[in-house]
């Protein structure tokens, strides 16, 4: 698994073969599949083999009964996004298949725990963990695409290729484009994981007054 995932960091999904998962091993693809029938199947233990690292980090969690809920539900979708954003390719594949990813699993019953102690109902319970998880994959995944080739390459600076997007949005007509002015010096030199906490904060915030609202 640790192997796996090496080559899914590397290069995501396409790098991860039997064949280049025996040679990183220094053994032949025939004994890859003593462990494992296909590449899905592979993927999704290389998925919940990060998972488990997610769960070690917030394992006190649980014992934590006197904390506020959504501080906890925070803690947990700020590190299931680190680990996302770090490994864009796991966004993909997490809880996809969670007959084989018991970790992906175990997350979701933590976070939904959190989320029970709020007292809604059964739905709302569901939609609010919902909404959280999209959230959070949904963002973890787009922040880390691979940055545009001239960033990469060095040839500008993230903070300048940034700000050259920011002077095209202030060269739009203004009234057809208003949004777009007012928000554009926010959007000038922000910093991602500031855009997901204040979002985060939102949706948390919705749901608190979901739950201060319930009978």
């Amino acid at each position: 698994m640790d192997a796996a995932v090496e080559l899914l960091d590397e290069a995501g999904e396409p790098a991860l073969t039997f064949r280049a998962l025996a040679a990183r091993l220094g053994g032949g693809v025939g004994s890859i599949y003593w462990y494992v029938s296909n590449k899905d199947e592979l993927l999704n233990l290389a998925t919940d083999h990060v998972i488990a690292a997610v769960l070690e980090d917030t394992a006190d969690l649980a014992a934590e009964t006197d904390a506020d809920p959504l501080d906890n539900v925070r803690t947990l979708a700020l590190s299931l996004f680190t680990t996302v954003a770090e490994r864009p390719w796991l966004a993909a594949y997490f809880m996809r298949n969670t007959t084989i990813q018991a970790n992906g699993l175990v997350f979701y019953e933590r976070l939904g725990e959190q989320m029970m102690r709020l007292q809604l109902s059964p739905r709302k319970t569901f939609h609010a963990v919902s909404a959280v998880l999209g959230y959070v994959i949904g963002v973890a995944a787009d922040l880390g695409q691979e940055p545009p080739k001239e960033v990469v390459d060095g040839e500008v600076a993230a903070a300048d290729y940034l700000h050259g997007i920011a002077d095209q949005w202030r060269a739009l007509d203004r009234d057809e484009y208003p949004f777009m002015h007012y928000i554009v010096d926010e959007f000038d030199g922000h910093e991602d994981i500031d855009q997901f906490r204040a979002g985060l904060e939102l949706l948390l915030d919705g749901i608190r007054i979901e739950a201060e609202a319930a009978p």
